[in-house]
């Protein structure tokens, strides 16, 4: 085995207690670039399988592998960690690396760490791994200094050492599709809908403050073909045998002609699939909606993020709450499903404020909605602000979950108490309306799930130090 690709559980996720796991879309697109360049890959998904570090180490002691990696969130970077540290004692001779989001802003910290890792990937993968992979395994080169876009330790000496940016792919057409084939596809979620993810574009123009979309996949928009888009869908629907699919770009409606083409293009195909995706609330229009839900688009993603325009500004999001009005008036005019999602306790932000979040997001009406309490994730704009200011309350990674309060709220005129309790009250008011329990009865139990996992088992955990789901078959 010449690579090992290893997905960490994330047991603090939501959707693990909901069945929500979807394949690693990220790994898929790496072992497909690798094993394009005839290298042997093995992806092993352990927030599917749950295996933990002993046995996923143990799995690595048997392949061999020469060199193994893990993607790491900010949630769940400590995990991570614990894989290759694990895996390292029995593989000395192996090269560990990582990558993903919180590896990209934070390498140096993860390598003066953790004995567990020898290379941070930063920012786009595919290529830097198939570089890594040539010089490593191919050339027997020690010395990484040659592969652009990493932060390592130098294995003969010890110190830490970083490359050159690596530029960012231009003809994203080039990459090939993600190695799908590596993943059981009838073991995700509660049905194969949810298998169907895919990324038709990178990059974000946009500077939002909370976001780091922009500085890991760079500000310029860069594109796939309608060709390209919708020759995955056909491999999706004709050899995976999934008609539902999860466009997961960033900004999959900022070039408007491309998204009515790959409509155009889909119905050209006369391809028989549903799909969702995401949107600014400032980039859509009548037309293009109907054109996307003529070709199977089902549900609408709109970030909104508050009800407060004074806050949108503090957020620098660019777009004012008549703009999402009349995003979601449209949406649902055509028939499509909506989806909004907020924040709440951003700094800057009042109890008057939250209130006005919560009660726009019900005047919206949308079929969905989402809330999350403010994370300063590392790389984002807003994390520098607070990290300056001294706000920032822990960096204890595993609560970095956006369900719990992680500022010190006191020092801006709030709490943590009132901040979880907006949370809960938002999803409360939201989901309890009678009018729209007649109209969702799907989404009871659903939401008694989200209550249980995010509010009631944490508590029991931290009331008897017991494992939440000890403490469950206790109290049941």
């Amino acid at each position: 085995m010449d690579v090992m690709l290893i997905n960490p559980y994330d047991e603090n996720a939501v959707k693990n207690s909901l069945g929500f796991i979807t394949p690693p879309l990220n790994l898929m697109y790496l072992a497909s670039s690798l094993e394009n360049a005839s290298f042997s890959v093995k992806i092993v998904d352990d927030d599917l399988l749950q295996q933990g570090y002993g046995k996923v180490s143990q799995m690595a002691a048997k392949l061999q592998p020469q060199i193994m990696a893990i993607t790491a969130t900010t949630s769940t970077i400590n995990t991570a960690l614990k894989y290759m540290e694990f895996a390292k004692k029995l593989l000395p001779d192996s090269l560990f690396v990582i990558g993903g989001p919180h590896p990209t802003f934070m390498p140096e910290t993860i390598l003066k760490e953790s004995d567990g890792i020898d290379v941070v990937v930063k920012g786009e993968g595919e290529e830097t791994m198939v570089n890594l992979a040539e010089n490593y395994i191919d050339k027997n080169i020690l010395d990484l200094g040659e592969v652009q876009g990493i932060v390592y330790k130098d294995l003969q000496r010890g110190n830490i050492k970083s490359t050159p940016p690596r530029p960012l792919i231009k003809d994203l057409d080039s990459l090939p599709l993600p190695a799908r084939h590596l993943v059981p596809f009838e073991s995700y979620g509660v049905s194969k809908e949810q298998s169907g993810g895919m990324i038709t574009s990178r990059g974000c123009v946009f500077s939002c403050g909370y976001c780091s979309s922009s500085l890991i996949m760079g500000k310029k928009f860069r594109s796939r073909s309608p060709e390209n888009v919708v020759d995955e869908i056909e491999e999706l629907l004709y050899k995976y045998k999934i008609r539902d699919i999860a466009f997961m770009d960033d900004t999959f409606m900022l070039n408007k002609r491309r998204a009515y083409n790959i409509a155009q293009e889909i119905e050209d195909r006369d391809l028989d699939v549903s799909f969702v995706a995401s949107s600014r609330v400032d980039m859509v229009d009548y037309n293009l909606l109907q054109k996307l839900k003529n070709a199977g688009m089902s549900t609408l993603y709109y970030g909104v993020e508050s009800g407060s325009q004074r806050i949108l500004n503090l957020m620098k999001k660019g777009i004012t709450l008549q703009q999402a009005e009349t995003a979601v008036k449209s949406a649902k005019k055509v028939g499509l499903e909506v989806l909004t999602s907020f924040i709440l306790g951003y700094p800057g932000e009042n109890e008057e404020d939250m209130n006005k979040t919560i009660d726009f997001s019900i005047k919206l009406n949308p079929d969905y909605s989402q809330y999350s309490i403010l994370t300063p994730f590392p790389g984002t704009p807003i994390y520098h602000e607070l990290q300056n200011k001294g706000l920032i309350d822990t960096t204890n990674w595993g609560k970095y979950t956006v369900l719990k309060p992680v500022l010190k709220y006191e020092k801006i005129g709030l709490t943590k108490k009132m901040v979880e309790r907006k949370l809960a009250e938002a999803y409360f008011k939201f989901y309890s309306r009678p009018k729209y329990l007649l109209k969702h009865r799907h989404m009871i139990n659903v939401i008694f799930q989200i209550v249980l996992r995010s509010f009631v088992l944490p508590k029991l955990k931290g009331n008897t130090g017991k494992g939440w789901y000890q403490n469950l078959k206790e109290t049941s």
